[in-house]
């Protein structure tokens, strides 16, 4: 198996948009794939933001990986809206649209900063033991959902968008201002 972090990452793209064009085109299977899709999307963002994110800074993509922290904070505001709004509801598909939106601008904007910048500057090796960790991480984190997140994940999410005196905000004031903080 591949375990070259960009390429993992990018298979997970791909398949966010396997799920997104079945949860537009077959309604009927939305009760069954939202919470897929919102498991995986929660997932593979809280690897990308403890093992990959650091590293993709420290290789010089200080100012992609805090734009691109910020669409993941928008991204589970967004997932949130999903998952509270019934699905026969009218709301539902604008919902849903400004998720799959903003994820695939995401997807869009990291594919073409933030990976090819990791691919230049880490070697293969440095690469392969960033998949391991992203795999084990995004493992860890199969099931969550957004408002799983714990103390130690937003302060994570504070230094990736070089918000400074984490530490010192109880759990719910890091929330909001990392909600604040979150792409428009």
């Amino acid at each position: 198996m591949d375990s070259n972090v960009v390429d993992l990452i990018m298979n997970d793209h791909r398949e966010l948009e396997r799920i997104f064009d079945q949860l537009m085109n077959q309604p009927d299977k939305r009760p069954s794939l939202v919470p897929v899709m919102i498991a995986l999307l929660t997932a593979h963002s809280r690897a990308e933001e403890a093992e990959v994110y650091p590293a993709a800074s420290d290789a010089g993509g200080e100012d992609d990986v805090e734009h691109s922290q910020k669409e993941h904070l928008e991204a589970d505001q967004l997932a949130a809206k999903v998952a509270e709004t019934d699905f026969d509801s009218p709301d539902f598909p604008e919902a849903l649209q400004k998720l799959i939106d903003a994820v695939k601008h995401h997807v869009e904007e990291e594919e073409t900063s933030v990976l090819p910048g990791m691919r230049e500057h880490l070697d293969a090796a440095r690469l392969d033991e960033l998949g391991q960790a992203f795999l084990r991480s995004r493992a860890d984190h199969l099931g969550d959902m957004p408002e799983d997140i714990t103390k130690a994940e937003l302060e994570q999410q504070a230094a990736n968008v070089g918000l400074s005196g984490a530490s010192g905000m109880s759990k719910g004031e890091l929330k909001s201002t990392l909600e604040d903080q979150a792409e428009e």
